[in-house]
This record gives C-alpha cells, sequence and structure tokens, in this order.
C-alpha cells in the first residue's frame, strides 16, 4: 500500500529542522501519538545531517477487534528518520523506516522539508507492506490509519511547539 502524508507548518524549514532534531519535540511527538512507553535518540553530524530514532509501545486499540489476536495488547514501533544535510535553500530530505515489532509490518520511505508559502511542508511517502498471508490488506489498512493518526497528532505538537519556541521567545 502506497501512503502520502504532508501537513504545513508556519516557521521556516531551517526553524522545523531544528525542531525535528530537538529530542524534547521528538519525545513531545511520540508522547502525543499515545506511546505508553518510548525512547528517543537523536545523533546530530557535523555536515548538520542527523539521525531520530523513536521506539514506542502503543495499545492495539485502533487495531480492528479480529486482527488483535495476532498482534497483543500492544505493539512496539521502531522508527528511523535519517534527515540529509539542508540544501542551498535549506530543503531537506531523508528516508524513514517504521517497523513493528512482532508483526511483519514495515513502512519504507522517503521524507520532505521544504519551504512552502512563508512556512514549511513536510512530506511522507512510501511504501507499507504486511507480509501476513490471507490478512495483508486489513492489517495494512489498521497499520496506515495508525500512520496516518500519528502523523496527525506529529503535526498538532509541531504546530503548539512552533508557536511557543519561536525565536526570541523563552520555552
Amino acid at each position: 500500500m502506497h501512503l502520502r502524508i504532508s501537513f504545513t507548518l508556519a516557521a521556516s524549514p531551517t526553524t522545523v529542522a531544528a525542531m525535528l532534531a530537538d529530542p524534547a519535540y521528538v519525545e513531545a511527538k511520540v508522547r502525543a501519538s499515545g506511546a505508553i512507553e518510548q525512547q528517543v535518540d537523536v545523533v546530530p553530524a557535523e555536515d548538520g545531517a542527523f539521525t531520530v530514532t523513536s521506539r514506542r509501545a502503543l495499545p492495539t486499540d485502533q487495531i480492528p477487534a479480529n486482527m488483535r489476536a495476532f498482534i497483543g495488547s500492544q505493539i512496539d514501533v521502531r522508527q528511523v528518520e535519517a534527515w540529509e544535510p539542508p540544501g542551498l535553500d535549506n530543503t531537506r530530505a531523508g528516508t524513514v523506516v517504521v517497523e513493528i515489532s512482532g508483526a511483519p509490518v514495515r513502512l519504507t520511505g522517503s521524507i520532505r522539508l521544504s519551504a512552502e508559502g512563508a512556512g514549511s511542508a513536510i512530506v511522507y511517502e512510501g511504501d507499507l507492506k504486511a507480509a501476513i498471508p490471507l490478512f495483508a490488506g486489513a492489517v495494512e489498512d489498521a497499520a496506515a490509519s495508525a500512520i496516518r493518526s500519528a502523523l496527525a497528532a506529529e503535526e498538532a505538537v509541531a504546530t503548539a511547539w512552533l508557536q511557543g519556541h519561536e525565536p526570541g521567545s523563552q520555552p
């Protein structure tokens, strides 16, 4: 299943990139996704690139009851975003991988941060695969719904974060 999810933010790509690389922001967005447990690691590189790895345990309440027998009461999600250094126009590209432990479900794709109007746009695009015979479509649908929900929560957290962390403001 192919997914393309985008949202816009009222800040420059430079400001948004700094937010995306801030461990406190990453922790806030992971919590907002409904995580029961979480672990966050942000690794910056000298050239301005950075990698964000998050692990979270999520309840399975968004997954249809007949699918929970395959998954259990919680799912463990590992997400890795590897952002490249900024381009001349401060746009950034990267890769994203989301894996669900204990279930053969994986999202691989790309991410892009670019200027849009007076703000920025973030675009996630990739392929979601579930390697479960007979039930792959239903599992992919459930996983896609969970990913859309997590990214909607991320957009809300990012919007609030940027309003409270504008240059010159007190965090």
